[in-house]
């Protein structure tokens, strides 16, 4: 292990392309759908064939409008498109269609939960639209060897970047900050987040300085990690890399870099530019964006309840911890899920453990979205109402929810076929404590003379004589009486 000799500030900023859910593309009417033959979803703008001139898709604007307005940004009342210039065999025009000095998002806030059960406020720059670039295929050849080519489907993709302040001091708060923008914007339904096919993308800036020092570090930025658990790895690598070469009195070069999840590092890839080396200035085809406030208003209209407004309303009004609050406000589709389940079974606790445990757990292992869950709420609330009424057991009711998960009908229908209803019958358990207690007299004389913990071995031997269907409460109960009456 190496000996550290000095104490570093890590200083993170976070720039997250995010694709808007639009039917066409930002400057053009073509679709935007994934998954489409190579270059069938790219038409004469995309490929930016001589004479055309792009055509602001509104939508776009009014998905950057909800997502300002969610952070408590200003919205510009007017901005500028502008041309990034590079030259990059995925950008058929040579530039790139982007906002520079005047964002149509300026300055706003987030709050991020901390592992330790604290909040932290990270700032938002800025967020800006732009169009997205084509992709580079590299492909084995039948022939041999290997080949690469151009898909142009994703070129002219409209995309929001948004841009942190540099607030993040660690990869874990890095992460949180990812995820609480990915939470955001499919919450209020401007992105589906779809991170393995592209819909959101993460670059990392990152430098190191002395502890307690104000001047920032020669920054490194790391393009293009596609999954939360590839941007904790490479930030962690990346810390250690310019942790090594500050230490041995080398310096930092400003540079472009690239995750390699395989070999689980960071490679250079190019020199970082600057600003002046893209050479923006206003694209000539487009009219600067005037947006006002009858706009902005009809824009947010519909916006849901915001995810800390309903954490703190799920706290409040049905008495949540605030651990089970932060989890069924994951998603609006989760939360939505919670509320549908509340209102059948009226026992907020009662559904919020079984959304949180069983039915996380079936869908994370299924690798399922909630709403894509087998389970719906009304069937959820009817294996519910059999807990409350005593039909069945905690433990039956595993059994059901697996029924239910497989397909086989609602709670009742499962119960009745499989026979798993709970015996209340007083008689038929206090025969079970009997027989239990006639098979175990060595446990009974050891239960009477105080070894109070042999207790759970009647529990279970009277549960397991009755397939688990007797009821717990009542075996508790005569099981005390038989076992104190000598």
């Amino acid at each position: 292990m190496r000996r550290r000799s000095m104490q570093w500030d890590v200083v993170i900023g976070l720039e997250i392309h995010t694709q808007l859910k639009t039917a066409s593309k930002i400057f053009s009417g073509a679709a935007t759908t994934f998954g489409a033959e190579p270059n069938r979803q790219a038409c004469a703008v995309d490929l930016g064939l001589p004479g055309v001139l792009p055509v602001l898709n509104i939508e776009a604007v009014r998905h950057a409008v909800r997502f300002g307005t969610a952070i408590g940004a200003e919205i510009a009342p007017r901005s500028v498109f502008a041309r990034k210039n590079y030259f990059y065999p995925d950008l058929p025009k040579g530039y790139q269609i982007s906002q520079y000095e005047l964002p149509v998002v300026g300055r706003g806030q987030v709050e991020i939960l901390l592992d330790d059960g604290d909040t932290k406020t990270i700032g938002v720059t800025r967020a800006h639209l732009e169009e997205d670039a084509g992709k580079s295929v590299h492909e084995d050849h039948l022939g041999g060897g290997r080949l690469s080519g151009i898909d142009l489907n994703r070129a002219g993709t409209p995309l929001l970047e948004i841009v942190s302040e540099p607030d993040l001091r660690s990869p874990q708060e890095a992460v949180a900050y990812a995820r609480k923008i990915h939470q955001l914007v499919r919450w209020i339904g401007i992105s589906d987040g779809n991170m393995q096919e592209g819909s959101f993308r993460v670059d990392a800036n990152i430098s190191l300085r002395p502890a307690g020092s104000d001047t920032l570090g020669t920054r490194a930025e790391i393009k293009n990690i596609n999954s939360f658990r590839f941007l904790h790895k490479a930030l962690e690598f990346e810390i250690e890399r310019q942790r090594d070469i500050l230490e041995d009195g080398g310096t930092i070069v400003q540079e472009t870099r690239l995750y390699d999840a395989e070999q689980d590092e960071t490679r250079s890839m190019r020199s970082k530019e600057e600003a002046n080396d893209y050479r923006y200035f206003p694209d000539p085809d487009l009219l600067p964006l005037s947006i006002d406030a009858d706009f902005i208003q009809a824009a947010t209209a519909e916006l849901p309840e915001l995810p800390e407004a309903m954490r703190a309303r799920l706290i409040e009004q049905y008495g949540l911890s605030a651990t089970d609050a932060t989890v069924l406000t994951g998603s609006l589709a989760m939360a939505d899920y919670f509320e549908q389940t509340v209102a059948g079974c009226h026992d907020a606790k009662l559904a919020a453990n079984w959304i949180t445990g069983s039915l996380a757990a079936a869908l994370n292992k299924a690798d399922l979205d909630i709403e894509h869950s087998p389970v719906s709420p009304a069937q959820l609330i009817g294996l519910l109402q059999r807990i409350q009424d005593n039909s069945i057991s905690g433990k039956i009711a595993k059994q059901v929810f697996d029924g239910l998960w497989q397909g086989e009908g609602d709670a009742d229908a499962i119960i009745a076929a499989r026979g798993l209803t709970q015996i209340t019958d007083t008689g038929a358990i206090d025969s079970l404590v009997e027989a239990v207690m006639a098979a175990n007299p060595q446990q009974v004389e050891q239960y009477r003379a105080g070894k109070e913990k042999v207790f759970g071995f009647f529990v279970g031997q009277v549960m397991k004589q009755s397939q688990g269907k007797a009821n717990p409460a009542l075996v508790n109960q005569l099981l005390k009486d038989k076992l104190a009456g000598g």
